[in-house]
This record gives C-alpha cells, structure tokens and sequence, in this order.
C-alpha cells in the first residue's frame, strides 16, 4: 500500500472521529474506508482472491493506537494462600489500558467465558468466615475453576462494591464485600470485573474509592471496569489483545437504585446513557477488532427480555457491537442474534446469577439459584474481519449450606439428584429439584438462537 493512501485513510479517520449521526456514523464509514481498502488491493494486483464481507463487520481499517492509556499501580495489599487449590494464574489486563499478549502465542482465536451476578448476600458472606474470623471466598469458584483458568478472557459481573471489612460487610439491600472477594476472583483465574451494576453506590464515594484503590493497588494485572475516580478514566476505552485479535470491552448499568453521584463525582458509576455509549463505541472501533458491551439492564425475576432492552441491543447492533453480553435480572433470559443493515450482533440478555442465597421465600425462588456461563470463541479471518464462530451458554447451580465453605456453585452437568435434595434452598422453595432446573434451562433453550437442550 502507498504512502499516499495510508495518509488519505488516516485523515478518513481523523476527520470522522467526531462526527455524529443517529446511530453510529463512525461504524458506517469504517465500512466505505474497508471497501476502499479492498478495491485498492485487488487494483495492485495485491489480493489474489475476492472477499465476501456482506455478513460481518470487518474490522480491516486504520486504528488510532495513540488513544489507548496505560497505566496501573503498585502492591501494597497482601493475599492470603488458598484453602481450595487456588492459585494466581491467567490475569491479564488493567482498567483503561491495553493488554499486548507475546506474539510468539498461536493467533487468531479467542475463547472468553463470562458469569452472572456474583451477589454476596449475608450467608454467602457468612460462607467465607473462618473460625478465627477472617475471610476466604475460594469455596465459590472451585468447582467452575478449570473453564475460567482455560478460558483466554474470563470475565465476572461483580454485584455489590468490594468497599472492605472497614465500611462494614453488609447485605440485601446496600451490599458490601470484604477484599477477601475481590482475591478469590484473582485465585479463580478471572481477568476483567465489571462493577457498573445498580449497587455500585451502597456504600457512596468511600466504596467507590477503596474498590478501586484494592484493585490497583493489590491486583493491577485486574481489569475492572464500571466505577471511576476521574473523569479521564471513565473515558478510556478498554482494550486487550489476545492471540492477535484486540478486544475492547465496555460496562454500563441502567441506574443506581435511586443513589445520585457522590459530591463532585458525577463521573464515578457508568450509566446507559446514549450519547456516552455512541461516543464510546465509534472510539472502541477505531481501537479494536471486536466489541462486547456489557450492560446491566432488564427487569429483575423476568425470565424473558423486556422492551428496554431489546431498544438498547438494536442500539448496539447498529453501532456495530459484536457481542453483548447482559446481567441484572438475576434469571436466566434467551440468547438471541440480531441481524442489521451492516452488522450481526449476538446478545445474552441475561446470565442470572451466578451465585446467591437470597432470604426470600415461595415460588420462583428456584429461578434465581441457576445461572449461565457465557462461552464465546471467536476467529481472526484471512480478510482480518473477526466473528464469533461458536458459542454456547452452560448452566450452573448455586450450591448453598450453612457453614465455611458452604456456599459453591456446580456446573448443571455436574450436579446430581442426590446434591439437589441437599440444597438448604428447598426450605425456601420446596420446587427446587434437578429435575426443576434442567426444565427452566431447556425453556430458555427453547426461547433461544442455536441453544442446546440438557438432560
């Protein structure tokens, strides 16, 4: 390619980055500035073979590398050892910076797996007590451990702030987990935590504060992403790259129960505001290959995707989102694909949760303790477009008995009929069963795209 036409397609860029129209006009004109590429290609005699772009977005245009920060800070906080195999291991990444994996590593496919909501209520917390009084969480992860360690990304919506034992551990409903969580979610081998959820402000600007503070300060490999302390960070964009496909990943919620922004910190949570999610998305294509939104939206126990949501995952697809991936309900909901004018976008709407033991009583309850883990593989094609080439949803259970180390979470291929009759949540809702949680599983196959049926 000539000089003159690297610095036409710079200035293509330069000059398109601000502009605004409805729906992303910055992902529309990356399309012509592929198209001029390609048909610049076969004119030299360059490309010996044609190129079929009608299905998916590519991603073959200039990116404007100098709008990526990096940054992170040093250790100060101590990690116990792990009671459960834990280990450190798979971490990558740091909130508003890009992560550049060796090169030497095979290319061209990603696997990330993603869970739900991660919601510490009191006898989940109580779980992590020993007899001495301090905190150990691995019990959690360790029977999902190998799909988050084997996964290249692996991916945790973290529902309640990780403000430490000092602003006091709390509950339902203004919830606060020790650091100790925050470790166990390294130990599992997760590598990005989203914080931008509803309960991001339980505990005001001090949690917002000492969430972050842990995160940099104990774990700066740790992407988390969600909650800010400046205005800067909540404008980076953050991207990763794995195996030669860079990845930009971004977090929103709907709102925060009702809790302004602290004082003077109008920038700390990241809400599903319209104009900030188009302006983020058209910089997320000038940096990336492929974009996954992940909102906390919906309505909560509603096993099916209500109107507001399907607003916002047109929204994404027309902003050329490849992946969207939802939680907030705390049930499962239906994977579906959304199909555009330029754009296929694949959207979970909802994981459920991953783990909880709620204090409510009655019908439905069942619905909450099974969750999914999001499971997406994605390919690097030859024309350098990047698409998802499998996916699945694998449902897990949460496990819950009183006790240290009680509460866990077992994949539903895993979990035995004899396990189910010993779940302390039967007292709660006497419907609990296996047999109950394949059933709801196969409904939200049924209502999905290219979902498998379990047994």
């Amino acid at each position: 390619m000539t000089n003159e036409r690297i610095l036409y397609m710079n200035w293509i860029n330069k000059e398109t980055k601000g502009a605004k129209s409805n729906m992303c006009s910055m992902f529309k004109i990356k399309k012509y500035v592929a198209a001029i590429i390609m048909v610049s290609l076969v004119c030299a005699g360059c490309a010996n073979k044609s190129v079929d772009m009608s299905d998916t977005y590519t991603t073959q245009a200039v990116k404007s590398e100098d709008e990526i920060i990096n940054g992170s800070t040093n250790s100060n906080y101590t990690n116990e050892s792990s009671e459960y195999n834990g280990g450190y291991g798979g971490i990558s990444g740091n909130s508003g910076s890009t992560d550049i994996q060796d090169e030497s590593q095979p290319d061209n496919e990603v696997s990330i797996v993603m869970v739900g909501d991660v919601l510490l209520h009191t006898r989940v917390a109580e779980s992590g007590v020993r007899d001495d009084g301090t905190y150990n969480f691995d019990a959690l992860f360790m029977n999902v451990k190998d799909d988050i360690e084997s996964a290249d990304i692996a991916i945790a919506n973290q529902e309640v702030i990780i403000g430490g034992s000092e602003l006091g551990i709390s509950g339902y409903p203004a919830f606060n987990a020790p650091y100790e969580l925050g470790d166990a979610l390294v130990n599992a081998g997760f590598d990005i935590i989203l914080h931008a959820t509803n309960h991001a402000l339980d505990k005001g600007s001090a949690g917002i504060n000492n969430c972050i503070n842990y995160w940099r300060e104990n774990h700066p490999d740790i992407a988390f992403l969600g909650i800010n302390d400046s205005e800067e960070t909540k404008n980076n964009i953050y991207v990763t790259e794995k195996n030669g496909i860079k990845i930009a990943i971004l977090n929103y919620t709907y709102g925060t129960n009702g809790i302004p922004m602290p004082e003077g910190m109008p920038y700390a949570v990241n809400l599903l505001d319209e104009e900030q999610i188009r302006s983020d998305i058209e910089r997320a294509h000038t940096m990336a290959d492929f974009v996954i939104v992940c909102p906390h939206w919906g309505t909560e126990y509603v096993l099916n995707e209500t109107d507001e949501q399907e607003y916002y995952a047109n929204l994404f697809n027309e902003c050329g989102v490849d992946l969207v991936i939802g939680t907030h309900p705390h049930v499962m909901e239906p994977v579906k694909w959304i199909e555009g004018e330029n754009n296929k976008t694949l959207v979970y709407y909802s994981l459920g949760n991953y783990v909880n033991w709620t204090s409510d009583y009655g019908d439905g309850i069942s619905n909450r303790m099974e969750g999914m883990m999001a499971k997406v593989n994605i390919v690097k094609n030859e024309d350098g477009s990047v698409t998802i080439s499998d996916y699945e949803a694998e449902p897990v259970v949460s496990h819950v008995n009183e006790g240290f180390g009680n509460v866990t979470v077992y994949r539903l291929s895993d979990y035995t009929d004899e396990l189910a009759s010993q779940n302390a949540i039967i007292t709660q809702d006497q419907s609990f069963s296996r047999e109950y949680l394949v059933n709801l599983y196969n409904q939200i196959a049924e209502s999905s795209d290219n979902l498998n049926k379990v047994n």
